[in-house]
This record gives C-alpha cells, sequence and structure tokens, in this order.
C-alpha cells in the first residue's frame, strides 16, 4: 500500500527514551506551568506505586519534545482563557485535537472547546454522585489486597448507559472488536452488507445506538487502547477498522440510514479525532462504489487519507496489517478468510475479543485507575481557571504534611500484607513521592507569587 499521507498517531511515541535528568528547583520564570501540570505531577508521582518506569512508558509513550512543547502552549492558550477542566488536561487527547487541526492553536482550541461542550450537554462527564462515592469508597478499601474483585470502569457517565438490546442490535447489525492488528491495535469490524435497519429500529432507537456508540468509543479510549498498549509493550492509539459492504447499494442508503450515518461521522471525527488507524472497506462492488461517491461528501480529508476501498481481492490487503495465523488464534474470522470462528462466544462479532479481556491485564488497570480516581478526587478542578486560583492559594504545607500522613497510613496498612521485595519498592516509591510533594510545595510557593504578580498588573491596566 502507498505511504499515507498522515502517518499513524502512534509515531508521535516511537521516539528513543531521552536520558535521565537531575530534577532542577523551580523558579518563579516556570509558575504558569507548574500550575498546569501541578494534578498531572501528583497523579504521577502517586502512579508510580502502582507501576513501573517501564509500565508508565508503555501507557504514556515517548513523547516528542516538539510535541510537548505546542501540547505546553496550547495547555497555557486554554488556561488563560479559563477553558481547562483538569479531567481533560490529558497530554493525549490535547495532542489528537492539535493533530488534527495540523497544530493550528487557534483551529484545535475552536475544536476542543466544542468537544467540552458537546461532553457537558450529551452527559458523558456526568457522574451520579451517590455511586459516585459509593465506588470510591469501595476501591480506596480494595484496591490493594484484591483488585480482582471490582470491575475496571472509565470515568464516564456512559459507564451508567446499559444497553440492554445489544444481543438484538447485533443480530440486525452485526458489528464489533475482535483481536488485534500487527502493531497491537485494537480492530473493529462491521458487516454493513448484512444490516436489517428495519429490524434494528424495532429494538432500539437512532438515539439509543449512538449513545451505545459513543459508551464503546469511551470504552476503547480508557480501556482497549491501555490494555493493547500492555499487551503489545509499546503505546497504542488507534484502531484498525474492517467495513464488509458485500451488497450494499444506494437503497442502503435510506433517510434513517443517512440520519445514523451522519451522527456517528459527526461524533467521530469532532469527538473523537485522530483514534482511527486505517478503514478497509472490502467486498466493495459497483453499487457501493456508487454510494461511496455521496458518502464523501460528509467526510474530512484527514479521514478519507485513511481508507481503502477493495473489491473481493482484498485478503492480501488485510494480512499486510493483520496476521491470520491459526497457531496465534488467528484474528481475522473466518468470514473475512481468516480461521477464527469463536465457536464458544457465539460467533466472533460477538466474543469482544483482545487483550481487554485478559484477566492480568485489567487488573493492572484497576490498581492504577483507582489510584488516579482517587487522586482527581483530592485535585478537584485544580487546572481551571477559577478553582485554579483559589486553590493554589489555599494549598498549605498543612494539606501536604495530610498527604504525607495519609501515605505513611497505606504504608503501615499494607506492611503485612506484601513480601520484603514488594515492600522496599513501595517504601522507594513513598519516599520518592515525598520528595516531589516537598518540591511540589515550593512549586506552589512561586505560583503565588506569580499569580500575585499577574493580579496586580491587571488591577494596573484598570486603573
Amino acid at each position: 500500500m502507498n505511504k499515507p499521507i498522515h502517518p499513524p498517531i502512534e509515531t508521535h511515541f516511537l521516539l528513543p527514551s531521552p536520558p535521565p535528568q537531575e530534577a532542577k528547583k523551580p523558579t518563579s520564570s516556570s509558575g504558569l506551568k507548574s500550575v498546569l501540570l501541578y494534578p498531572l505531577k501528583v497523579r504521577d508521582s502517586l502512579k508510580r506505586l502502582r507501576k513501573s518506569k517501564s509500565m508508565e512508558t508503555i501507557l504514556e509513550g515517548t513523547h516528542d519534545p516538539k510535541d510537548e512543547q505546542i501540547v505546553q502552549s496550547f495547555r497555557e492558550l486554554l488556561f488563560l482563557e479559563d477553558q481547562l477542566p483538569a479531567k481533560h488536561n490529558d497530554y493525549h487527547t490535547l495532542l489528537r485535537f492539535l493533530r488534527m487541526r495540523d497544530f493550528d492553536l487557534q483551529k484545535a482550541k475552536e475544536m476542543f472547546l466544542n468537544y467540552l461542550q458537546w461532553r457537558k450537554d450529551y452527559g458523558v462527564d456526568t457522574i451520579h454522585e451517590a455511586s459516585k462515592v459509593q465506588a470510591m469508597s469501595y476501591l480506596f478499601m480494595h484496591e490493594v489486597f484484591a483488585p480482582h474483585i471490582f470491575v475496571f470502569s472509565f470515568k464516564s457517565a456512559i459507564q451508567d448507559f446499559k444497553f440492554d438490546e445489544l444481543a438484538e442490535v447485533k443480530k440486525c447489525y452485526p458489528h464489533g472488536f475482535h483481536g488485534v492488528d500487527r502493531i497491537g491495535r485494537p480492530i473493529y469490524i462491521e458487516r454493513v452488507g448484512m444490516v436489517d435497519l428495519n429490524a434494528l429500529l424495532q429494538v432500539t432507537s437512532i438515539d439509543r445506538f449512538v449513545k451505545y456508540h459513543v459508551s464503546e468509543q469511551e470504552k476503547t479510549l480508557n480501556l482497549r487502547f491501555p490494555a493493547c498498549s500492555i499487551a503489545a509493550k509499546r503505546h497504542v492509539a488507534s484502531t484498525t477498522s474492517i467495513l464488509d459492504v458485500k451488497g450494499v447499494g444506494m437503497s442502503n442508503f435510506s433517510k434513517p440510514a443517512r440520519y445514523l450515518f451522519m451522527e456517528i461521522q459527526k461524533i467521530d471525527s469532532n469527538c473523537y479525532p485522530e483514534t482511527l488507524n486505517q478503514l478497509f472497506i472490502v467486498n466493495a462492488g459497483s453499487g457501493f462504489r456508487m454510494l461511496w461517491k455521496v458518502i464523501k461528501a460528509f467526510m474530512d480529508a484527514r479521514t478519507l487519507a485513511k481508507i481503502h476501498v477493495l473489491g473481493s481481492n482484498y485478503l492480501n490487503n488485510l494480512i499486510e496489517v493483520i496476521d491470520p495465523s491459526p497457531e496465534l488464534n488467528s484474528n481475522l474470522p473466518t468470514f473475512l478468510g481468516g480461521s477464527c470462528t469463536c465457536a464458544d462466544n457465539g460467533g466472533c462479532l460477538l466474543s469482544d475479543k483482545g487483550p481487554w479481556k485478559n484477566r492480568e491485564i485489567t487488573e493492572m488497570l484497576q490498581a492504577i485507575s483507582a489510584t488516579e480516581e482517587r487522586n482527581d478526587e483530592g485535585n478537584g478542578d485544580l487546572a481551571s481557571g477559577d478553582s485554579l486560583m483559589h486553590d493554589t492559594v489555599s494549598v498549605s504545607k498543612q494539606d501536604n504534611g495530610r498527604i504525607k500522613e495519609e501515605l505513611r497510613k497505606e504504608e503501615s496498612a499494607v506492611n503485612g500484607k506484601i513480601a520484603a521485595p514488594e515492600l522496599k519498592a513501595l517504601e522507594a516509591a513513598l519516599a520518592e513521592t515525598s520528595k516531589k510533594i516537598d518540591a511540589l510545595e515550593m512549586a506552589l510557593e512561586d505560583t503565588k507569587m506569580v499569580l500575585r504578580g499577574l493580579a496586580q498588573h491587571i488591577k494596573d491596566l484598570n486603573a
């Protein structure tokens, strides 16, 4: 296949690891940057209690210094306009929006703000407080000693969405995730030629199906990608998709079908950019090719560059990116030329087969997620404008002393539960975290000075 115009997003993370550097004392000139990264630094410090440096590199990827610089500029732009919620102050999310807009800060900002508004309007980030408190309490009690007894969940209201009609939906709309490609990306498959839209609308509504689609996108970002990263031992951030369009033509593009397609396409392009690696459309006959001319009008150029429309002789193209060998428990179903049937799960598109179903991997993610969730509770909206000003000034040495005391209590609690080597590693991690908290105290003092100076400057301008 031809070299892609827009290389996969993973290319941003395939870099040699930078040499270790000695920690530098924060200065007042770096006050704003310290503020923006404060919740991330605390999170990362505590995260080391749950994952090694190699695990951190796998899940985070090795950041390109040029990318880090422009992501930081993007953070500062959003922060100064009070438009950077802490829960979305995420390196990978910001990079995806920048990349989608060819690193144009203003265009990326507009797209990102529309995304935040959509999440608010759609209720993606709304969590019922009662269930949230209950879940947090449960995780706090059990994450260290029995991480396998709770289910990994992503931080989204969509997790509460129950799509009970899924089994019936898959009968009239065959689709699902199945295995990984040669790089380790999750594979998503749809058999569009077998879709019975009339039957689909009898078992669900278009609005519910779209909401289900959003829940799957959230699950992919927060579970499938991290699980695939651990399994592949490299950062994974996109999917390889296959659409089997055998028998599809203009007659399939009815008004409900057009609406469903446009809603999903709009959400994926505007709210989940740069999550598609390649899309293979296979068994494309003359009818579909006519339809494709219409569909292309609704798609952006970056997405179109990743799509390959193939006829019935598609297998060699798929094999270039997907290993079909039976000895590796084929990632290709038999209906696409592979050898997998997932007979024990009712068929390949019902199995949701992949590393995200591996218990050992999900236990790792459970522990990491629980630590991050608990820490996010403490940080609140620290990276947002008004909350940032208030919280930064109010954080005191007494608050940090309380954090240290909690860490010491946790250390005491686990002393009799873990083996000596694990205890030593935990002690070292706690010591490192304590040092970082001390450094953060210094950074906060510098930040206060910067913010006071900024406030005085604004006051002088208004005088």
